[in-house]
């Protein structure tokens, strides 16, 4: 294949590439090949990778071919990235920290397991800042992973490594979660697709529940279409899932194929209380524009802000529970950062076992002032970041105040949705003047992620985007 040809293909994304084995166009072999050169080329520069599964995933290519020319499933020979907090069959989970024993997990992750169902052969294991405490990808375990934008820069967290390796081209697609922003962010700072699906939308198996119920699983793409497509393929709680959703109306993919009706949708950029975030310019331009692009799609567009109350103060709460809970399950804590054992143990001394089971006692009604907005709006429209990616090592090897207050600083309008448990997606939106990429949320009713997926279409359909991408992943 010629080098023009492989860019391509490596850019093409899950459903082209699919399409292509199905019919016969290239083999899974081919792919799985083309990737793992670039990988071999151009992640030095990058670190996206802990490590990659190249005599699996080619003797899965080569299993897959045979099938090839028929119905191979939607993924048929995608060669996908799984994130460092989702097991997969017969390698190490480390949730990026030295205090983990590294044993080789016996199972897929539920999600690995339906993207293995669908034909997507998994390529490797993405980096992830330890236990999935920050917004940047940087640890003792695994060093810093760097923006394809520019390498100086964060590619955010804690999905980072899935997402430097989908910008670059290093993979169709990657997994991810979200906690706080953890998909949302890394899709803002390098210029992807990024949705967190409603809390029980996905499963989370082999956990009943992730993070107090913060955390939910997704990916991420290039395009709506392709971050849809994903969507249709892990989605679905299993009965050992703590949270369940029923099933959507129409699969995700066809939501992001049609026009969606004349939206209400509410124009916000206050920060919630407890935080202080300045908005840069550019930022503020990005959600700025894309307000006025949806009045010319013809949507209700009216100027409203959430009544977030002191949410924040709830989310911080869980949020640390949640830290002090996982690392009290490492087989060696001690082992682990400082700055992840202050977190840990804020967790233990600020919220103890009688105030978490308060917390979750009292999640709903807490959360039903930001839901009332959407008793009279479909959706809402806020910046995802306060400024474009940060230098990449972000506050990593700083005391856990320092960095809390960096990343709460970075991300205001991102982890109360996670308290909430609503559907947001995170979408290009632009470059600033630094060169890097810019974006804005979209936040929907629970459970509606179609009108989200559909509403984003409209607005990439307006703007596309795909067609942009690291000058590095050139290379």
């Amino acid at each position: 294949m010629s080098a023009v040809f492989d860019q391509q293909l490596a850019f093409a994304g899950p459903a082209v590439l699919a399409a292509a084995v199905r019919a016969g166009e290239v083999t899974p072999r081919e792919l799985v090949e083309l990737f793992l050169a670039r990988i071999e080329r151009i992640d030095p520069r990058l670190n996206a990778f802990r490590t990659l599964m190249a005599d699996e995933a080619l003797a899965a290519a080569d299993a897959l071919g045979a099938d090839s020319a028929g119905d191979a499933g939607l993924l048929a020979g995608v060669p996908v990235a799984v994130k460092d907090d989702q097991p997969v069959r017969g390698q190490a989970l480390t949730y990026g920290s030295c205090g983990t024993d590294h044993a080789p997990q016996p199972v897929d992750a539920e999600v690995v397991r339906r993207l293995r169902a669908a034909g997507a052969i998994p390529i490797g294991i993405t980096r992830v800042p330890e236990l999935m405490i920050f917004p940047w990808t940087a640890s003792d375990a695994g060093g810093i992973t760097r923006n394809p934008w520019d390498p100086s820069r964060t590619t955010g967290g804690s999905s980072g490594g899935s997402a430097a390796a989908v910008a670059a081209g290093l993979a169709a697609a990657a997994t991810g979660s979200d906690g706080g922003g953890s998909i949302r962010i890394p899709a803002a700072c390098c210029g992807l697709v990024g949705i967190k699906p409603s809390r029980g939308r996905v499963s989370t198996q082999p956990l009943a529940q992730e993070w107090m119920g913060l955390s939910t699983f997704s990916a991420l793409a290039r395009t709506v279409a392709d971050s849809a497509l994903l969507l249709d393929v892990i989605a679905g709680a299993t009965p050992d899932d703590v949270d369940h959703l029923p099933p959507p109306p129409e699969s995700f993919s066809a939501a992001a194929r049609r026009d969606p009706p004349r939206l209400r949708i509410a124009v916000s950029r206050k920060v919630p209380p407890g935080v202080v975030a300045p908005l840069s310019a550019d930022q503020r331009l990005a959600w700025e524009r894309t307000g006025r692009l949806l009045g010319e799609l013809g949507h209700d567009v009216v100027e409203r802000d959430p009544s977030y109350g002191m949410l924040s103060v709830e989310f911080t709460q869980t949020w640390l529970a949640a830290v002090d809970e996982q690392l009290s399950q490492l087989p060696h804590p001690e082992r682990t950062e400082a700055s992840t054992r202050q977190v840990a143990a804020a967790g233990r001394l600020l919220v103890p076992p009688r105030r978490r089971r308060a917390l979750r006692a009292r999640r709903r009604r807490k959360s039903s002032q930001v839901l009332a907005l959407w008793d009279e709006f479909d959706v809402l429209l806020t910046p995802t970041l306060a400024r474009t990616a940060l230098p990449a090592v972000g506050g990593y090897g700083k005391p856990a105040p320092i960095a809390f207050e960096l990343a709460a600083r970075f991300i205001p309008w991102l982890p109360l949705f996670n308290l909430t448990g609503q559907p947001a997606i995170a979408l290009p939106a632009g470059f600033g003047a630094d060169g890097l990429p810019l974006s804005v949320q979209l936040a929907g009713r629970i459970g509606e992620e179609g009108t989200l997926y559909s509403l984003a279409a409209q607005i990439e359909a307006a703007r596309p985007w795909a067609g942009l991408y690291p000058p590095l992943a050139a290379a």
